[in-house]
C-alpha cells in the first residue's frame, strides 16, 4: 500500500464541509462496533464467572473422582484405596458409604442423600468443613450416630443442634409381620451450607461406620472417593485409572456426572455469543452505508485521482482503509471498554443498585447474590478478531463500486 492511499484514506475519515452527515454516519458505525464488542466481552466474563462460581460451589460438595462397584457394594476395597492413592494425579482418596433415606423430625419427613464418610479425611477430599456453619465434622464419631444436614435441610425439618431425629432407611429388616424400614435415632452435630439448593436440601452426613451399620454392608462400602491436583484433568485422570481397575469397577469424574448441567451452560454460552455478535454484524452494515455513502459523495474526487494515473486498485484501498480505521476504532473501544467493565462489573452493579434503589439478585432467590466474573484474554482477543475481520469485509464491496467509477460517466455534471 502506497502512502498516498493511506494518506488520503485518512483524510476522507474525518468529512469537511459539507458531508458532515457521513461523518456522523461514521461515528455512529464506530460507536455500534464498540457497543457490540463491549457487550460480548462483558457477557462472556460474567457468564464464565457464574459458570467458575456453581463449579466452585459445586466440587466443595462432591469428590473430583470417584470407583464404584457393581450393586453398589466394594468388598475388598482396601487393595482398590492403594490403586488409587498411588496415581500421581490424586491428591487424597477416601472410602465412602452412600445411600438413600428419610429423615422425620416432629411431623416434618424429608428425602435425603446420606453420605458415610471418614470425617477426618474428609476435608482432603471435598471443601465441606470450610461450610460449616454449625459445628464440625470432626464431631461425627462412630457409634455416636451423629449427623451433619445441610441448612436448608435443617429449615424444612424444623431441627436444630443437638435435635435428635429420625433416619429410615429403605433396606429393611424381616419380622413377623412382614418387612419393615430400619429406623435409627441420630443427632444433629452440625449444619453446613454450600449454597447449592440440591446439596443443602437434600445431603446429610454420617460417620462411615455408622453408615455400614445403617445400610448392613458389614465391612464393605460404597465406592472410593478422591481428589486430584488439578480437577481440569478428571476425564483423563478418571480414564488412566479406569485401566489398572479389575472388572466390576468403575471410575467416575466430577465432569461425567454433572455432563448434562455443563453442556447446557455451553449452549447457552454459545447461543448469547450469536445473538450477541449480531450488534457487531449491524455495525457492520452501518460502515457499509457509511463508504456506500462516502462512494457517491467522492465521485469527482475519484474521478479525479484516476485522471492523475491512479489504479482502481489504489482507489479500492483508500476506502478499504476508511473502512478498516472506522473497524479499528470501534473494535480497540470495545476492547478496552469491555475489560474495564467486566473487570469492575461488581462496582458498576453495586453503584446501579444504590442509584436507583434495586437489587438484581435478591439474596432471598438467588443463590448467587453478587455478578461474578472471569475475564478470558483469549476470549477478548477472539471477540476483537472476529469485529475486526467483519469490519474489513465490510469494506470490499464499497471499495470495489469505488473503483469500478468511470472519470467521464463522474466528470459529466461537475
Amino acid at each position: 500500500m502506497h502512502a498516498f492511499e493511506l494518506l488520503v484514506g485518512l483524510r476522507y475519515v474525518r468529512a469537511k464541509r459539507r458531508n458532515h452527515f457521513i461523518s456522523f454516519i461514521s461515528l455512529i458505525s464506530m460507536l455500534g462496533m464498540a457497543l457490540g464488542v463491549m457487550a460480548l466481552i462483558v457477557v462472556l466474563s460474567v457468564m464464565n464467572g457464574f459458570q467458575k462460581e456453581i463449579r466452585a460451589r459445586m466440587l466443595g460438595a462432591t469428590p473430583h473422582l470417584e470407583v464404584i462397584a457393581d450393586g453398589g457394594r466394594l468388598f475388598d476395597w482396601q487393595p482398590v484405596l492403594q490403586t488409587v492413592t498411588r496415581q500421581p494425579q490424586i491428591a487424597a482418596a477416601a472410602p465412602y458409604v452412600q445411600g438413600q433415606g428419610m429423615l422425620s423430625f416432629g411431623q416434618s419427613v424429608q428425602g435425603v442423600m446420606v453420605r458415610g464418610i471418614l470425617p477426618e479425611q474428609e476435608s482432603a477430599i471435598t471443601g465441606l468443613s470450610e461450610k460449616m456453619k454449625v459445628g464440625a465434622l470432626e464431631d461425627l464419631h462412630a457409634g455416636e450416630f451423629g449427623i451433619v444436614i445441610g441448612k436448608d435441610l435443617a429449615r424444612a425439618l424444623g431441627a436444630r443442634i443437638n435435635d435428635k431425629i429420625l433416619l429410615i432407611a429403605p433396606q429393611g429388616q424381616i419380622t413377623p409381620a412382614g418387612m419393615l424400614p430400619r429406623l435409627k435415632q441420630f443427632r444433629v452435630t452440625g449444619i453446613f451450607e454450600i449454597g447449592m439448593a440440591p446439596y443443602d436440601s437434600s445431603l446429610a452426613l454420617i460417620h462411615l461406620g455408622d453408615a455400614q451399620k445403617l445400610f448392613q454392608l458389614g465391612e464393605a462400602v460404597t465406592g472410593i472417593s478422591a481428589r486430584l491436583h488439578d480437577s481440569e484433568q478428571a476425564p483423563i485422570a478418571s480414564q488412566e485409572l479406569q485401566t489398572l481397575l479389575p472388572t466390576g469397577l468403575y471410575a467416575s469424574d466430577w465432569t461425567r456426572q454433572n455432563s448434562n448441567y455443563f453442556r447446557a451452560v455451553q449452549m447457552e454460552k454459545r447461543m448469547m455469543f450469536i445473538i450477541l455478535s449480531l450488534i457487531v454484524a449491524v455495525a457492520a452494515f452501518n460502515i457499509v452505508s457509511t463508504l456506500v455513502m462516502a462512494v457517491t459523495d467522492k465521485q469527482a474526487d475519484i474521478a479525479i485521482l484516476r485522471t492523475l494515473g491512479a489504479a482502481p486498485r489504489s482507489i479500492m484501498r483508500i476506502f478499504m482503509v476508511q473502512g478498516v480505521i472506522i473497524g479499528l476504532i470501534g473494535t480497540l473501544l470495545g476492547v478496552t471498554g469491555g475489560i474495564l467493565l467486566a473487570s469492575n462489573i461488581g462496582a458498576v452493579i453495586g453503584f446501579i443498585e444504590h442509584l436507583f434503589g434495586i437489587q438484581f439478585l435478591a439474596k432471598d432467590v438467588y443463590y448467587i447474590s453478587d455478578f461474578p466474573s472471569d475475564l478470558r484474554y483469549d476470549e477478548v482477543a477472539l471477540v476483537g478478531s472476529i469485529a475486526f475481520l467483519t469490519s474489513l469485509l465490510a469494506t470490499i464491496y464499497p471499495s470495489w463500486r469505488a473503483a469500478q467509477t468511470q472519470p467521464a460517466e463522474a466528470l459529466r455534471y461537475e
